[in-house]
């Protein structure tokens, strides 16, 4: 309840934190279409609308509106619009996600997966779901994809088969100038949210 809570708050501040910029200039550096009253960005090729009054949001499932006030959203998605640097570009080259962070994160990546097993066990559903978010396959890993997140700013995922000896992995790679973009510890939600969507798209369509 307290993480619940917390995160809610988080959220919430998130959303202040928005309404005191100049959405104007907003606008300008991203480019982000809008009216009166939303921005419209686009997150991991889904279309949102954030309220330039409140700092909510919603986002488009099969044309229709939907509340999209879940923490990783917000959290993401305000980081990428408030934060990101005028001077932003991608250079083309990725870097393990680790490699961003503190040295104690890399064991957060290399524990034991559900995921990595999920997407192993149904692998051209994977590569399906992968393709439908607009990802673009990478000559390394099993099965590798680069997938927009916001603005050119690729996330690459790599599926590593496992074995008798050895389990599946997941691997995430971001490109070398990340942080231009996004804060880290704002890359674990955005890999949280790739994750959501990537499984919803396998439920979904290929029957995973």
């Amino acid at each position: 309840m307290a993480r619940t809570n917390n995160y809610l708050l988080q959220a919430a501040q998130a959303k202040r934190y928005f309404l005191t910029y100049d959405q104007d200039a907003l606008i300008r550096k991203l480019h982000l279409p809008y009216d009166e009253d939303f921005l419209y960005p686009v997150l991991f090729s889904r279309r949102y609308r954030l309220s330039r009054k409140t700092g909510d949001l919603e986002r488009e499932e099969n044309g229709v509106w939907r509340d999209a006030n879940t923490h990783s959203e917000v959290m993401t998605l305000l980081d990428l619009i408030c934060d990101s640097k005028e001077t932003r570009c991608v250079s083309g080259r990725f870097q393990n996600m680790a490699d961003f962070g503190r040295a104690f994160h890399q064991d957060l990546l290399d524990q034991w997966d559900p995921d990595a097993e999920l997407f192993q066990s149904r692998p051209e559903a994977f590569r399906k779901a992968c393709e439908a978010l607009g990802g673009k396959p990478l000559p390394t890993g099993d099965i590798a994809y680069a997938i927009e997140v916001f603005d050119g700013l690729p996330l690459a995922v790599q599926l590593w088969l496992g074995d008798e000896e050895f389990p599946a992995r997941l691997r995430y790679l971001w490109d070398e100038n990340a942080l231009m973009y996004l804060k880290y510890e704002t890359m674990y939600f955005a890999k949280g949210l790739l994750l959501e969507r990537l499984k919803a798209e396998m439920e979904e369509n290929y029957g995973a």
